[in-house]
């Protein structure tokens, strides 16, 4: 097709084989679109388009994508609010015609491609390496690895007891994201050996971290968590683990410190906590 099709928040560009979707960038732009940047979709990722009244005099052009077929709609796993829906183009109403010309091209395009679940993602996953910051800690992801560092200020005793955690892809059988918008926002890694029934609250369990006002937005810990699960789906190559990095003696103190405070509280053992200090020393 070749064409453009400019909207509120983002352009449609219509290729033979996909639609390439570009972004906004502006304040008024939802910051999952400006995470994104831009979006390009294989029309054999595509189930389906409708075209249907919006709000304020607009018009809403939106892509139906096929069960599976991309990371992003899948960690989100139906959490996503309208207006934050990347596959949805809103246009003023006057707009309507030249919107149902493109509406009907798609479908007779899709007419002649797969449909029902894809048994693979066609939709390209966030690039990492990807970082968040969430209430109890940072994480981040290199493309082989997830890190969870835990905050002095936010982590639980369960947490300081367990360490900085590292998952390895390979180890991973899936990624649990709910939504910082909703109580007990979170994200969670399931371990391929691990009974998930055993993991316990999100704020317990050194598989995960929670989010809070401010912590793990949906533009940031959404796509993180959707190309953790595109690297889950793939099976890369087991990573090669590099010697960990020397840490910051200020740092090491800080954690300690508060170690200590764990143990005046008794929250850690005697022996939990010289164990502990031990393996914060041995960092420097």
């Amino acid at each position: 097709m070749g064409d453009v099709l400019a909207g509120f928040h983002a352009v449609w560009e219509f290729e033979s084989d996909s639609v390439l979707i570009r972004y906004e960038r502006g304040i008024r732009t939802p910051k999952l679109f400006q995470a994104l940047g831009e979006r390009r979709v294989p029309l054999s990722a595509v189930e389906g388009v409708t075209l249907a009244p919006g709000k304020r005099g607009t018009v809403v052009l939106r892509l139906l994508l096929r069960v599976g077929a991309d990371p992003l709609l899948q960690a989100a796993a139906g959490q996503l609010k309208e207006g934050s829906d990347p596959y949805r183009l809103v246009l003023p109403a006057e707009r309507e015609t030249l919107a149902e010309y493109y509406a009907d091209e798609l479908k007779g395009l899709l007419a002649e491609s797969e449909s029902g679940p894809a048994d693979r993602y066609l939709v390209p996953a966030p690039e990492a390496p990807l970082q968040f910051k969430a209430y109890d800690g940072k994480a981040s992801f290199d493309g082989t690895s997830v890190q969870f560092r835990w905050s002095w200020t936010g982590a639980s005793s369960a947490k300081w007891k367990a360490g900085d955690q590292s998952f390895a892809v390979a180890d991973l059988a899936d990624v649990e994201w709910r939504s910082p918008e909703v109580f007990e926002g979170h994200l969670r890694l399931i371990r391929r050996a691990a009974d998930a029934e055993a993991a316990g609250p999100a704020d317990q369990d050194p598989a995960a971290v929670v989010f809070g006002l401010g912590y793990g937005p949906v533009h940031e810990s959404l796509p993180f968590a959707a190309a953790v699960l595109a690297a889950v789906r793939t099976r890369g190559p087991v990573p090669v683990v590099a010697a960990p990095a020397r840490r910051d003696p200020a740092d090491i103190a800080e954690r300690i410190r508060h170690l200590g405070e764990l143990h005046q509280a008794g929250l850690v053992t005697d022996e939990e906590f010289a164990a502990k200090k031990a393996e914060l020393l041995a960092e420097l």
